[in-house]
């Protein structure tokens, strides 16, 4: 067994209640997170819908004072079996991946190589869990944070709210602290119009969606991209590709940058969410 705790603070929670209405969104959001991150930690594969899970329950304890917090028990066949106790390679592994998503749905970078590969390399593979998957995870999960946020953000009968794994250890952070900013960048997104120029490197790309990241220096974290359909020509996506894996094999970093030009998807801060690209060139044509 592995429990998630989500806990809200502030105003009304501080008297351990919430917005009825509020409070039912912001379960079936956890709910839904915590089982999509669970199907594929267990079987390597990226569902849409909660009820779909295999392998796996998630129960709901009662909620309790604290301010007001509930805690969801994941149980199932390998916890059973003892292959994915909360103090297991595994168990350890859906804490670090669901802090992965949630992290950077929230718009701070945590490094895959150095948080997830090297201390779960074996499980990685077994599973098939590449960072391509963990960016679909992250986009499919989006709505179930923003639903986390509804008591901070609707009704106002919490100010924060935090989400904790359970272990003997006591109790570790998953994720940044959800609040009325955190709301703003994942809820809220602004296109500009205007056609801008980025230098980076490929550190994830997927063939059949066009999608992946790049890591920007002057933003010192990989942005999510699309390569739009003027985008989509054998060329450009060869630089892509070319970049990604001069990249992987930690080559000269000079020829593994790539310029995309493209519209910038923005928080209302002005902070760079993604990238919509319709034209890649090589950086050294510059």
């Amino acid at each position: 067994m592995t429990d998630i705790k989500l806990k809200f603070e502030g105003s009304l929670s501080d008297n351990h209640v919430l917005d009825f209405y509020d409070a039912s969104r912001a379960m079936v959001g956890f709910q839904r997170s915590l089982a999509l991150t669970t199907h594929l930690v267990l079987n390597g594969e990226i569902i849409t819908q909660a009820p779909s899970l295999k392998n796996a329950e998630i129960l709901a304890t009662t909620p309790s004072p604290g301010s007001w917090e509930v805690i969801a028990s994941i149980v199932g066949a390998a916890w059973i079996a003892g292959t994915a106790n909360k103090d297991s390679p595994l168990g350890h592994l859906l804490h670090s991946i669901y802090d992965y998503v949630i992290a950077n749905s929230l718009g701070f970078h945590v490094d895959y190589s150095k948080s997830l590969y090297q201390s779960y390399q074996e499980e990685l593979q077994k599973k098939k869990i590449t960072p391509e998957k963990l960016d679909s995870l992250t986009e499919k999960i989006e709505n179930s944070i923003i639903d986390m946020h509804r008591p901070v953000v609707a009704s106002r009968s919490a100010n924060s709210a935090k989400i904790y794994s359970i272990d003997y250890r006591g109790q570790h952070q998953v994720g940044p602290e959800m609040s009325l900013v955190t709301y703003e960048y994942i809820s809220k997104t602004i296109r500009r119009e205007e056609i801008v120029q980025h230098n980076g490197l490929v550190s994830s790309y997927n063939i059949n969606t066009y999608k992946g990241r790049i890591f920007l220096p002057e933003e010192e974290r990989p942005i999510p991209f699309e390569l739009e359909e003027d985008a989509r020509k054998y060329d450009q996506i060869n630089l892509v590709v070319s970049s990604l894996r001069s990249n992987a094999t930690r080559s000269n970093e000079l020829s593994s940058s790539i310029l995309m030009h493209g519209r910038r998807l923005e928080a209302p801060s002005g902070r760079l969410k993604a990238l919509l690209v319709n034209r890649v060139s090589p950086y050294l044509d510059f």
